[in-house]
This record gives structure tokens, sequence and C-alpha cells, in this order.
């Protein structure tokens, strides 16, 4: 199955194919075909990772099909696709995630009028991250990178004829693109100074020192400028948490395990260009760490259900972004594949509830446990999971972050400081959606459990918040880290006191929420208002949008405002009175043109004419005519001639 593992992008991009020519009025069948691919494409994945780990412990095992569509001189552009056990990884997050999305579909879209649209879109969407993952170069992965940006912008704007949606995808779009720009020209300095794309060869030649220092940190952080966009990063993070107005499963697939996972995916595809930068490296852990923090303070007071959810997003990716750049290559990637079945199980979750009530401010929730069980204890695990609760999943990937930070001051007290906000705001999220009495009893009686459709991939996920974790466990000698580590012997060292230290901080967080928002001991209103300002600040998310629309967008606009004037007004008068003048110009010409030159050329004409017509009763053609001419010239010239006769012998006499 690995040297067939190329076939698997192109499962779900059939379906697309089939779904928008044959089968778009067709929604039941739509949604199979979409379905159908991606669970073919998920059974692919495990047996491509079971033939894998076949050949774990005998040695780093790369698997590289390609060729050439460019070559010039030193340089070579190809197409290929690249199997190790990093793709491997990917192939089985994204397809399970995007399998159970698809599934959970069926009945949140039920009735949507472009039911088959999304499925269509939705297939597209996992083509692109396929493909991504599969890549064997950075050419190729900059193609897929376009692509998932496409797809995302469809998706997040899927309700087009929502203001507010359409807005959203045209900003994470454009947002996006900004970071895109800086991973172009790294990209393009790769090929001028490496003169290849290729994964292998490029790691080989910095491997080698081909590159001068200063040039290789500035690739390194132009390379990272594509993930800061893509996942999020501080300051590029201003459109995940706006895209959640496309549908809910929509959120759970680029929050989980499409779009964002992107970035962190490249800064993992690349480690070995930051690793000999270490300023390059510094930089993505700065930024990762920035973004952790920034984002759990503003969950920490958020009402949207699925913004909370985004912040925590954009906090857990820093998470991973800053444990990459701290040369937690393991520690990232493990907290990828756990965060992506959790936080799918999270967004499903949001979405169940959305379903139910209607609303997506937790505010006007509460007490629907009772109503909502399989979604609540699903729910319940997932939150345990995301704050680092022993023994579930993100647990194992949240301690070996901390662990990796450890040797970091500053680092470690930010992480265990993150972990502390994000089992506050989730159990604070917990509380005020699943306990106490209904704030909004009209939502509460008309709320009910979601279908089955949508429950089934909640407990599969559930499951997997529990138990996928498990590979990590410190203790195996062949567990996930020394997997990812392409078959060379590699241990994670257990940190026992940073694990007691995690777990407390979780608790206490947990234990804060339990007071504020079940028992009531502590009023979240008193708080409020005693941090007043601290609180306005978290909720308006520290003004960064604000701060844009008045640095960036609102300038912007004025600056294209008045070149439109200027062109309406200046430019345009200047080309339409030019164009006034030439009319103008060409009137009078046509007027000379009529009355003079062609009144000049008609007047000879006309008198050209009448001399003709003249001439023409003279010329009879008759032999009589001519003679009586002749006789009639001949006699006035003889008068003539006697007249002037006459005229010289009255002078002569002088008479006269």
């Amino acid at each position: 199955m690995l040297d067939k593992a190329f076939i698997i992008p192109f499962l779900p991009l059939a379906a697309f194919i089939a779904i928008v020519f044959f089968t778009n009025r067709r929604e039941k069948l739509s949604a199979g075909l979409a379905i159908g691919a991606v669970a073919v494409a998920w059974v692919m994945s495990i047996v491509c990772l079971i033939e894998m780990l076949g050949y774990h412990g005998e040695g780093a095992f790369q698997l590289e099909q390609a060729f050439d569509i460019v070559t010039f001189q030193n340089f070579r552009l190809e197409l290929g696709v690249l199997l190790d056990p990093l793709t491997a990884l990917m192939l089985i997050v994204v397809t399970t995630v995007s399998l159970m999305v698809h599934i959970y579909s069926l009945g949140y879209m039920h009735g949507d009028i472009r039911f088959s649209r999304f499925f269509a879109y939705l297939a597209l969407f996992t083509f692109a991250m396929l493909g991504l993952v599969l890549a064997n170069n950075f050419f190729l992965i900059f193609i897929f990178w376009e692509l998932v940006g496409l797809t995302s912008y469809l998706l997040i704007g899927f309700w087009y004829e929502k203001k507010s949606a359409a807005d959203a995808g045209k900003k994470a779009f454009i947002t996006t693109k900004i970071g895109d720009l800086g991973f172009t020209v790294g990209i393009l300095m790769m090929g001028m100074f490496l003169g290849t794309f290729n994964y292998i060869e490029v790691f080989d030649k910095i491997a080698a020192g081909q590159l001068s220092g200063g040039v290789l940190t500035t690739m390194a952080i132009l390379i990272f400028c594509g993930a800061v966009g893509k996942s999020a990063q501080v300051p590029l993070h201003v459109w995940l948490p706006d895209a959640m107005e496309g549908p809910t499963p929509v959120s759970a697939l680029i929050h989980a395990a499409t779009m964002v996972a992107a970035g962190v995916f490249l800064v993992a595809r690349s480690m070995t260009i930051f690793m000999a930068s270490p300023d390059g490296a510094m930089v993505v852990a700065v930024i990762g760490m920035v973004t952790s923090i920034f984002a759990a303070s503003i969950a920490l007071v958020q009402n949207d259900i699925k913004r909370i959810l985004a912040y925590s997003t954009l906090s857990q990716l820093g998470y991973m972004i800053m444990a990459l750049g701290l040369g937690g290559y393991t520690a990232g990637m493990f907290h990828l594949m756990t965060h992506a079945f959790f936080k799918a199980l999270l967004f499903l979750g949001a979405g169940s509830v959305i379903h139910a009530v209607h609303t997506n401010d937790i505010q006007e929730m509460g007490g629907l446990s009772r109503k909502m069980k399989i979604t609540t204890v699903t729910f319940i695990i997932a939150s345990l999971s995301i704050s680092g609760i022993f023994p579930l999943s993100g647990f194992w990937s949240k301690d070996e972050i901390i662990a990796t930070a450890s040797h970091q001051p500053i680092f470690l007290i930010v992480s265990l400081l993150v972990a502390f906000m994000t089992a506050f705001y989730m159990f604070r999220l917990c509380f005020l959606t699943f306990s106490g009495t209904p704030r909004n009893q009209h939502a509460y009686d008309h709320a009910h459990e979601s279908p089955r459709s949508m429950t089934w991939p909640l407990m599969f996920l559930a499951v997997l918040s529990v138990v996928a974790g498990w590979v990590g466990i410190p203790w195996l000698s062949h567990g996930f880290s020394s997997f990812v580590y392409h078959g060379e012997p590699h241990h994670v060292k257990p940190e026992i006191i940073l694990m007691v230290a995690s777990t407390v901080v979780a608790l206490l967080g947990i234990g804060l929420a339990y007071l504020m928002y079940y028992r009531g001991a502590i009023s979240p209103q008193a708080m409020g208002a005693r941090f007043k300002p601290l609180y306005t600040l978290l909720y308006h998310k520290y003004y960064v949008d604000e701060f844009y629309d008045a640095v960036i967008i609102k300038p912007v606009f004025a600056a294209t405002r008045f070149l439109w004037k200027f062109d309406a007004k200046v430019i345009d008068g200047f080309v339409n009175l030019n164009a006034s003048s030439t009319l103008r110009l060409a009137d009078i010409k046509n007027w000379f043109d009529i009355h003079i030159v062609d009144g000049i050329v008609n007047g000879l004409g006309l008198i050209t004419g009448a001399a003709s017509s003249a001439l023409r009763l003279i010329q009879t053609g008759r032999l009589a005519h001519y003679l009586l001419a002749v006789l009639f010239g001949l006699i006035m010239m003889g008068l003539l001639s006697s007249s002037n006769l006459l005229n010289w012998i009255l002078w002569q006499i002088g008479l006269q």
C-alpha cells in the first residue's frame, strides 16, 4: 500500500468532481460519495501506517516517488510524494477527523439548500490537505497550501447571504495571504540559493552548510510567515475567531486537522531548517509562546461557545509552535495529533448544542445535561483531555510540551499559566452550558439530543480523546517518540515533578471554575467589577481588531476613496476633456471639410459643368452650323476691320 499512497488524495477529489458534475441535485448520493471516498482514504491511511510500523526499528524509513517537470541547468522542479512517519501520522489525523466531520454533517446540514455543494467543498478541502501532507517538495506544498486557502474561503463564507459570513471568508483569505507572501519569498530564496525545492535535497544541503547564517535565518523566518498566517499566530490571528461564521462542521475541520494544522505541519516538516538557524527557531518559539497566553487570556471572558473554542485553538496552536521552536519535534507533533481529536470533538459537541438551542451564547444556556446526555459526557471528556487530566490524551502531549519548555524558565512559566487558563475557561464553558438551571427557558424547552449521525462521531472522537495519547506514554520503549524520529531509538524521560505540577495547575483551574460557575461561592460579576479594566481589555480581545481597523483598514479605505475620487475627477476629467476637445476639433474639421474644401471642389465642378454645358451648345457636330459660325465670324471680323479703317481715316483728316 505504501507505493500506492499517492492515490489517497485523489479519492476525495474524485468525489468532488462527481458531485459537481453529476450528483449535485441528488443530496443523499452526493453525501454518500463524499463519505465513501474519505472512508476509503481513511482505511488506506491506516494500512499505510500499519505497513510503516513494520519497518519500525530498522532505521529511517522514507519512500519518495517523483518525476521531473522542469530541468534547467542545475535547477530541477518536480511533482511527487514523500512517505515517512510524519506523513503517515498526518494522513491518519486528517482522514479520521475529516471522516467524522463528513458523517456529522449529514445531520447538521440536513435541509440546507446547498447540501450537495457543502459536501463537494468538504471533499475538495480534504483533497487539498492530503495533497499538502504527501507533497515531497516546497513547490508542491505551496500549490496545495493555496488550495487549502481557497477551500477555506469557500467553506467559511458558505452561508454567503449573511454579510458576517461573507466578510469572515474574505478576512481569512486576505489575512492568510499576507503570511503567504513571506512564504513565497522564502521558497524563491530556496530555489535561488539551493537550486531545488525537494525536501531531502534542501535539508541535505543545509546540513552541509551551503547557506550562510544570515540567508538561512531570513529564509527560515520567511517560511515561518506562511505558518503564522495558516496557523493564525500573532499578529495574523484575527481571521480564525471570525471563521466561526461558517457551519460548525467546517469549524471542526479547520480548527482540528486541516487549515490550522497546515502551519504546524510546515514547521515540523522544515525542522532541519529551523534547527540549523537558532535565531529563526527562537522567533518561532517566542511567537508561539505569545500566541498561547494571548489567546488563552481572551478565552477566559468570551460568551460565544464557538469563539471560546476558537481562541482555545489559537492558544493550543501556540503551544505546538512554541514546542517546535524549542526543538520539541515529538512534543509538537504529539500534541497536534491529540489536539485534533479532542478539538474536533469540542467543536462538533458545540455544534450539537447550537443545533439544539439555536444560540451560541453560553449565558443563555444551562441545564442541558438533563436533555443531551451523550453531548454532555463527550464534551466533558474532551474538556478534561484539553485540560491535561490524567490519563486522557491531552495529559501526555501537554506534559511533553511542558517538559520541552522546562529548560527555559519564561517558557515554562507561560506553559503552566496557559494550562491553568485552559482548564478554567473550558470548565467555565461546561458549567454554564450543561449544569445549573436554564437561563433561557424557551431554548431549554426546545432542546433535544442530536440525531445519531451527529452523536456517533462524538462518541468515536471521545474514545480517541481518551486513548490516542497512550501511544506517547514516556515509559513505552517503542512508542510515538521513537516512531516519529524515523525509527531511531528515542525515549522521552518521564518528568514526574512536571507531571504532578501540571496536573495540580489544571485541577486548580477546574476548581476555580467550579467555585465560580457551579457552586457560586465566588461571584463572577463581582470579580468582573473588581478587575473591570482588565475584563474589558480581554472581552474586547486587546482591541487588536480595532487597532487594525484604525491603523490599516480605515486608512486603506480612505486612500482608496481618495484614489477613486482622483481617478474620477482628475484622470477621468482629463480624459473626458481631451475627448470632448477632440470631438469639438473634429466637428470644426468636419464643417471646414464640408463647407470649404468640399465647397471649393463642388464650386469648381459646377463652374466646369456650366461651361461645359454652354460649350456643348456650340459643339453640335453639324457642318452647316460650323460654316454659319465661320461666316458669322468673318462678318464680325470684317465689321471690326471696317470700323478700325474708318477711325484711321477720320484721324488722318483731323476729324477725330
